[in-house]
């Protein structure tokens, strides 16, 4: 539903308890528990990272009685459209001993 590439979600608690890392076989165990296993319930705050695609979501998890016939969950509220890597960001200029006042050298040929 994210498009995420190699996430790492996190129960957002201060602990730093992790239920899905981007590392092969680190959280294989977790794949079959439940959230409430771990202690998530109404109103828990999760962390998700994208460090390939260099984002992060923060999901509330309500729960709801009123879904649909055989759907488990369902995601409101803002989606990223495209997901992608951040653009490049612009080259810093130069600073010559420590000056940065656009003071270009002299072209003059001094006749």
């Amino acid at each position: 539903k994210f498009a995420m590439v190699a996430p790492d979600v996190q129960i957002d608690d201060g602990k730093g308890t992790i239920l899905i890392s981007s590392e092969e076989g680190e959280t294989e165990a977790n794949n079959h528990r439940k959230l409430s296993d771990f202690g998530i319930r109404n109103g828990t705050r999760l962390q998700a990272d994208d460090f390939l695609q260099d984002y992060t979501l923060l999901i509330n998890v309500l729960h709801s009685e009123d879904l649909e016939k055989d759907v488990e969950f369902e995601v409101v509220g803002d989606t990223p459209e495209k997901v992608g890597p951040k653009p490049s960001e612009p080259t810093p200029k130069n600073i010559t001993n420590g000056s940065d006042d656009g003071a270009q050298p002299s072209t003059s040929t001094g006749k």
